[in-house]
C-alpha cells in the first residue's frame, strides 16, 4: 500500500497527489510514469511523474478527472492509501547541454514538463517554455515554471490570460523572431502535440514528443500501447514514451484512443450511480 501524504486541487477537475513511495523516488528520472491501481477491483492507469523527492521518498502524480478510475483516485485525501504504483516506467529523458530549448506543455501536459525543464537547465540549456489551457482557470504550475524557465509564454484559448489563441501560435511566432531553437518537447493532449509537430516541420527542429496511448501493464507485453513510428511498431511503456514528433503517425493514435470511448462512458456512469446510492 502507498500513502497519500498530501492532495491538492490544482485546478478545476485536476488533482496532485504527493505519494510514499522511496523505492521509485530514489530512482525516479525526468520523463518516467508510474501505472496506478487504486483497489483490488481498479483498472490500471499510467500517470506521469510531475516530481519525486528521494530524500522525502515521494513522488508526484497529476490527475485529470475524466472517467471512473481517476473521479475515484480524486475522492481519496492525505492519509488514504493507493493499492499498487509501479515504477518508474519507460525510458527517461534525454537530457544533454543542447543549447537554446523550448519545452512547450497543454492542459495537463504543464505538470509533465516540469522535471524535464528543471534537468534540461540544470543541464547548461537556455530553457524557454510555452504553457497553455482553455482559460485562465485551468492554467497549473505558472509560478514554478517562472522559477525554472529563462523564458515563460502563456496562451489561453478563450483569451482570459497571456495570449488569444494556442500554443503553437506563440511557438510560431518564436521560430520566426529568428533565434537559433536546437530542440523541443510537446507534451499534451494528443491533438496538440500533434499540431505543434507540424508547425516545427517547415523549421526542420527536432521535435519529441510523450504519447499517451490506451495502456495496461507497462512492461510490453500487452501490445495495448502500441503507436507507429516511422512506419514500424513500437509499444510505448518500452520504447517510449518520448518519441520523434515527426515520425509518429498521429492519425493512427488518435484513432485508437478512441477505441473504448463507448465501454469508458458506461462504466464512469455505472460509478456514478453507485455513488449517488
Amino acid at each position: 500500500m502507498y500513502e497519500i501524504v498530501r492532495r491538492e486541487v490544482l485546478a478545476e477537475d485536476s488533482d496532485l497527489f504527493e505519494i510514499y513511495a522511496p523505492e521509485i523516488a530514489k530512482k525516479a528520472k525526468a520523463g518516467q510514469f508510474v501505472i496506478i491501481r487504486i483497489n483490488e477491483t481498479g483498472e490500471r492507469i499510467p500517470l506521469t511523474l510531475a516530481d519525486f523527492d528521494a530524500k522525502k521518498g515521494t513522488i508526484t502524480l497529476v490527475a485529470l478527472r475524466v472517467g471512473k478510475t481517476t473521479h475515484l483516485l480524486g475522492t481519496l485525501k492525505a492519509g488514504d492509501e493507493i493499492l499498487d504504483v509501479v515504477g518508474p516506467l519507460g525510458n527517461p529523458t534525454e537530457i544533454d547541454n543542447y543549447g537554446r530549448v523550448i519545452c512547450v506543455g497543454g492542459g495537463l501536459g504543464i505538470a509533465t514538463i516540469i522535471t524535464i525543464c528543471k534537468a534540461l537547465k540544470d543541464a547548461g540549456n537556455y530553457v524557454i517554455g510555452i504553457i497553455g489551457a482553455r482559460t485562465k482557470d485551468l492554467l497549473i504550475y505558472e509560478d514554478k515554471l517562472r522559477g525554472i524557465c529563462n523564458e515563460l509564454h502563456i496562451s489561453t484559448d478563450d483569451g482570459s490570460y497571456g495570449h488569444h489563441g494556442f500554443v503553437t501560435d506563440v511557438l510560431k511566432k518564436l521560430l520566426d523572431e529568428g533565434d537559433t531553437i536546437d530542440i523541443i518537447w510537446a507534451i499534451g493532449p494528443a491533438i496538440m502535440m500533434k499540431f505543434v509537430c507540424k508547425t516545427t516541420e517547415s523549421y526542420k527542429i527536432k521535435t519529441i514528443v510523450s504519447l499517451n496511448p490506451i495502456m495496461v501493464d507497462g512492461t510490453g507485453m500487452c501490445g495495448a500501447c502500441r503507436v507507429e513510428v516511422d512506419g514500424k511498431t513500437k509499444f510505448t511503456c518500452v520504447h517510449g514514451p518520448e518519441f520523434d514528433g515527426h515520425k509518429v503517425n498521429w492519425d493512427l493514435l488518435l484513432s485508437r484512443q478512441q477505441m473504448y470511448l463507448n465501454s469508458e462512458k458506461l462504466s464512469f456512469n455505472k460509478f456514478k450511480e453507485k455513488i449517488r446510492g
